[in-house]
């Protein structure tokens, strides 16, 4: 394979932390979405590009994963480093150990973490005390290299988000939370269809909102799907139960409206994106006809956190 050199950003991210999109200008966030585009067409080209050789990621998971693993593990060899697989039960994390120690221990021995967790107040208290860079890889508010995958993705199909309309229907949870941050960011418009009750968390639509007005967009919450998707570019879903909260398999009942189905998406423009952040259950928050249809880019979507993350990871370990 051949080698071609380092392709720095026009921001510098070297050793920050990457928690919520919230923490990003438009204009890094830009710069992310190119140099993944340039990582990602090396990578298709057999172009190796290893600008972490030596690199360590260490990767805390809380809840067991395959995309996210996955993805993180293949991309820092790809790009010439390495990284440790934590599972928290075989940490002293998970016999009591705390976060701060656990932090301050890490940070002797790898180059950054990425941690996939339960609260978000956890992975804001794991920056605080460690000494090398944090990547949130999903917390119960935040999901935002999902979300920076799923920009990417509508990038490659679309050209642009400028007049976009995304449109998530169901659960207002993490990934609608980073979804909102995200179109708000790049200024796309930006509308969470979900039961009553089940909205986003008001403090993240009101940031979202302060966003989206400087950058020429709109974020809407609504609890009628079918208005929601009128004219829509992009429809996004995700499970109803999260996991980790199988308990709550009661509140199904609610979002029966809200499933993803032929008769919803006739209301979408006919070029429309359908789009899922996986695993998906199928003929619950979306049919089989729809998620394994012409308009479907969900294995896209996912190829894409590999290039995504491969871009965070390049930018806040450069040497």
């Amino acid at each position: 394979m051949n080698t071609v050199e380092a392709m720095p950003l026009n921001v510098n991210l070297k050793g920050q932390d990457f928690l919520t999109l919230a923490n990003f200008s438009t204009e890094t966030i830009q710069s992310l979405l190119a140099n993944a585009k340039k990582i990602k067409n090396l990578h298709l080209r057999g172009k190796s590009y290893t600008p972490l050789q030596g690199k360590i990621l260490g990767m805390i998971f809380e809840k067991p994963s395959t995309r996210t693993r996955v993805s993180f593990e293949a991309g820092m060899l790809q790009l010439g480093g390495h990284a440790i697989y934590l599972n928290s039960h075989d940490m002293q994390l998970g016999r009591g150990e705390t976060i701060e120690d656990t932090a301050k221990v890490l940070s002797q021995y790898v180059d950054a973490i990425m941690i996939r967790t339960f609260s978000h107040d956890i992975i804001e208290k794991l920056a605080a005390h460690a000494t090398i860079p944090i990547i949130n890889g999903l917390t119960d508010m935040f999901h935002p290299c999902q979300a920076m995958a799923d920009l990417l993705t509508i990038l490659e199909q679309k050209g642009t988000f400028k007049g976009l309309k995304l449109v998530y229907v169901g659960d207002g949870n993490n990934v609608s939370h980073s979804l909102m941050l995200a179109s708000a960011k790049v200024g796309m418009d930006c509308v969470i269809a979900c039961p009553k009750g089940f909205e986003p968390d008001e403090s993240v639509i009101k940031l979202a909102k302060s966003i989206a007005s400087e950058n020429g967009s709109t974020i809407k919450i609504t609890n009628d799907p079918l208005s929601g998707v009128t004219g829509a570019d992009i429809i996004y879903t995700d499970v109803w139960t999260s996991m980790g909260h199988e308990e709550d398999e009661g509140k199904i009942k609610y979002f029966k409206e809200y499933q993803v189905n032929e008769k919803l998406v006739m209301n979408a423009k006919k070029d429309y994106l359908f789009m899922h952040c996986l695993p998906a259950h199928r003929e619950l928050e979306v049919t089989k006809e729809v998620i394994d249809g012409p308009n479907s880019v969900v294995f896209q979507q996912a190829g894409n956190r590999l290039h995504i993350q491969k871009a965070i990871l390049t930018e806040i370990l450069k040497k």
